[in-house]
């Protein structure tokens, strides 16, 4: 269902206010340069400092410009149980192909907890789901044993994981009534190895600045050409960890600024990158877009 390079879009701010414009604009390159697939409203979205009417403007945003050409992933998780199912029930009426739910931040729930939350979203909405695991971000970690129960729930088709233990790739390798479970890094820098192990996808930060060549890499790999794709990650690798040297999406917002492509805005407490900061970013974007 869900392959190849994934940007988890940034959300454009022009004075304090999303720019729809500009987003449309990185829409567009996303698709022309072979992402596969759209992320709105994910954490590199700032989905946590956006208000209800935003977030639901940037998801139907997403889905009115990419009319049908790629699938979009909305972004619609929340810590509240009941919120994240009015998010996924927003993301199926304004006609999102997918809803990307992360685990509940902050009220760090037990295993228990965590199943009943995902399962009230697939009885409540009947929209597929991607889990999304990152509990450097949420205090709690979706273990794979929960993943594997969850599986067999209807409208949960994959993970989005994080965590980069790449382990985790064999151990939620569940089929389930002849439907593989789809797993998805969201760890760029071990993307590569992700897909080795049977992942189809990169949920990417990246990719939001060189989609181009993200795509790239995953072409390589659908292609079975390892090499080429081994090549291309050796260049990114650098941009890859640059893209955090700043709280993100800051580094991300200010290279696509110095591509005239949307302001480096982004809201409060994130700041955009330092000067130290910027002078490294500037040199893993040179390494990633050297011949």
């Amino acid at each position: 269902m869900f392959h190849g390079s994934i940007p988890a879009l940034v959300t454009p701010f022009k004075d304090g206010v999303f720019d729809r414009s500009a987003y449309a604009d990185l829409i567009e390159r996303q698709i022309e340069h072979g992402s596969t697939a759209l992320v709105p409203c994910g954490t590199t979205g700032e989905s946590a400092t956006l208000s209800h009417a935003e977030h639901e403007q940037v998801v139907e945003t997403c889905v009115d410009v990419a009319a049908g050409r790629v699938p979009v992933i909305a972004g619609a998780g929340s810590n509240s149980t009941r919120e994240a199912i009015e998010l996924v029930e927003h993301a199926k009426t304004v006609g999102a192909d997918a809803a990307l739910v992360i685990c509940p931040y902050y009220n760090k729930p037990d295993q228990a907890g965590l199943e009943a939350h995902f399962r009230a979203i697939n009885d409540a909405v009947a929209l597929p789901i991607l889990l999304y695991n990152v509990p450097g971000r949420t205090a709690c970690d979706l273990l794979p044993e929960t993943v594997s129960r969850l599986a067999s729930l209807p409208n949960i088709v994959g993970i989005k994981d994080a965590t980069g233990e790449l382990g985790r790739v064999c151990e939620q390798a569940v089929d389930t009534a002849g439907e593989q479970f789809i797993q998805i890094s969201g760890d760029d820098p071990s993307a590569l190895a992700h897909r080795s192990l049977g992942g189809t996808a990169c949920i990417s930060v990246t990719a939001n600045v060189l989609p181009g060549v993200c795509a790239a890499m995953h072409a390589a790999v659908d292609a079975g050409d390892y090499a080429t794709a081994r090549h291309i990650e050796q260049k990114l690798i650098a941009l890859h960890r640059a893209m955090f040297l700043s709280p993100s999406p800051g580094p991300a917002k200010y290279l696509l600024s110095k591509m005239g492509l949307c302001t480096a805005e982004v809201r409060l407490p994130i700041l955009p990158p330092d000067e130290t900061a910027m002078a490294r970013i500037d040199q893993a974007m040179i390494t990633a877009t050297q011949a």
